[in-house]
């Protein structure tokens, strides 16, 4: 059974306690993984806050640290390969997705690394004649990154990455489903050349998330997660009035008109809920689509769904893999008994496979009778999809925005105009139209309401972790004037 270890100040080391990961395509253990305790987390934090204080990076200039970035860059992309086995490993991702999403990460650290010397201060033209002001933007402090199981070397690329480029430090904490992946990365950040402590990788449960989060040395927490968990995180931090970058959940509508061209929202579809086996926080879960291609949009997507190679993540030709957690299959199981209580109806799937592993197939729910069917409220994170009719375009909006999350949503129309109303329209972070799923280091990413405040990627997330300071010169020779008077 493989062993991995913690990164504190720049060395590896075991924790006082482990806990065995399993695999999630035979249900057995693989690995034995560090269990961070509140003490580790002290650690971790205090060697983050001796590194932002240090000259080895507080005196570092912008461009010397984009360099080192640039490094880590081409590190990841060398090391990509291993990287995908290892997070297809612990988390039952296919490898087919995992080879290229991870080869891919390296570009955010390469977009960082050449922003780390273009966040820019600003002079203002203040109104008073004998002074000079102008504004300097300097790290926000020890940044505490948190990052689920799914797409982790991803969700850690939008932290690490602007977090570093601002001149921050970074105690990071991986989920304990899956951890291997980000345990691994550390070794090769390790081999970058940045100063000890920059960045500090733990793994741990609830007790080392609360240390985390509570800690007085914590300026900003970046958190991808659950609502529930975001909910403790920002209770947390009133311990320390730390500021906060929440990326939570969503139940993104998927719309599509019927002037859509079907074939390609079909593919954009199934690579909306059926990819990763839906263990997406932009999953297209909510299939909004006009009363007239209904019966033929879900009769191809049956097909496909059905068609779609189930088997071993490992294997290059698999399509859907296990679900990351017996929990989540279980949680799968219950919400669907649930809504075909309420009346949603099973198109294709629905049941887990007898087996091995945490499987689940590709799930489709007509819910067109059924509008209080939890399916349509709730999320998976799985891959199972509801759908839901409409007529007109004011009922495709009104549906859309019938949520608590806002974080994704698709659009399918050849209708231009349209195109732009529903752009408008949509409440939610991101309107992808006539595709899905894409991603840039180049764009922001985020949503509203249960999905979030906060945007990762591009330039607004590196300024999310700098403070802005106001500096005051006064340019005249004259004594200063009445000390009673504010000037």
């Amino acid at each position: 059974m493989q062993t991995f270890q913690q990164y504190i100040g720049g060395a590896f080391e075991d924790a006082g306690e482990t806990f065995e990961s399993l695999d999630p395509a035979t249900g057995k253990p693989w690995a034995q993984m560090p269990a961070a305790s509140a003490a580790d987390v002290d650690r971790a934090v205090r060697a983050a806050e001796a590194a932002f204080f240090s000259s080895e990076w507080a005196g570092m200039t912008a461009t010397q640290r984009g360099k080192l970035l640039m490094r880590l860059a081409d590190l990841v992309a060398e090391n990509a390969p291993r990287l995908a086995e290892l997070e297809t490993r612990d988390t039952g991702k296919i490898i087919r997705e995992t080879s290229a999403q991870i080869a891919y990460v390296a570009e955010y650290y390469r977009y960082y690394a050449g922003l780390a010397d273009k966040i820019e201060g600003a002079h203002l033209p203040i109104d008073k004649q004998d002074m000079e002001v102008w504004l300097r933007r300097e790290p926000v402090g020890v940044v505490a990154a948190i990052v689920p199981w799914n797409s982790q070397l991803f969700l850690s690329a939008v932290k690490i990455g602007p977090a570093l480029a601002a001149g921050c430090t970074v105690v990071l904490k991986v989920s304990e489903e899956g951890p291997a992946p980000m345990l691994e990365f550390a070794r090769i950040f390790d081999q970058a050349g940045f100063p000890p402590g920059v960045l500090n990788v733990i793994t741990g449960g609830p007790e080392a998330g609360a240390a985390l989060t509570s800690h007085a040395s914590v300026a900003h927490v970046a958190f991808t997660g659950g609502p529930e968990t975001a909910r403790h995180i920002v209770r947390n931090s009133a311990e320390n009035l730390a500021s906060t970058s929440l990326e939570l959940g969503g139940k993104s509508p998927f719309i599509v008109f019927d002037d859509a061209d079907l074939e390609s929202a079909v593919n954009a579809q199934v690579s909306g809920i059926f990819a990763a086996t839906g263990q997406s926080c932009v999953a297209g879960s909510r299939l909004v689509i006009q009363k007239g291609i209904k019966e033929a949009f879900l009769a191809r997507l049956k097909e496909k769904a059905e068609a779609a190679v189930t088997g071993a993540p490992q294997d290059m030709a698999t399509e859907v893999g296990p679900l990351c957690t017996l929990k989540q299959r279980d949680h799968a199981v219950r919400l669907i008994k649930a809504s075909v209580q309420a009346g949603a109806k099973v198109i294709t799937g629905g049941a887990a496979p007898d087996g091995k592993g945490f499987y689940f197939p590709p799930t489709v729910l007509d819910c067109s009778d059924a509008p209080e069917a939890p399916c349509l409220s709730t999320e998976f994170f799985g891959p199972v999809l509801s759908v839901v009719a409409f007529e007109t375009e004011a009922q495709a909006l009104e549906i859309a925005n019938s949520t608590a999350f806002g974080l994704a949503s698709g659009v399918f129309t050849q209708n231009l105009t349209r195109a732009h109303r529903m752009i408008r329209g949509i409440r939610a972070g991101i309107v992808w139209v006539n595709t899905y799923r894409a991603v840039s280091p180049i764009a922001p990413f985020g949503g509203h309401g249960l999905s979030g405040h906060g945007r990762e990627g591009g330039l607004q997330a590196a300024l999310d972790y700098t403070k802005v300071k106001a500096v005051w010169l006064r340019t005249s020779d004259d004594p200063i004037p009445d000390p009673f008077v504010m000037r």
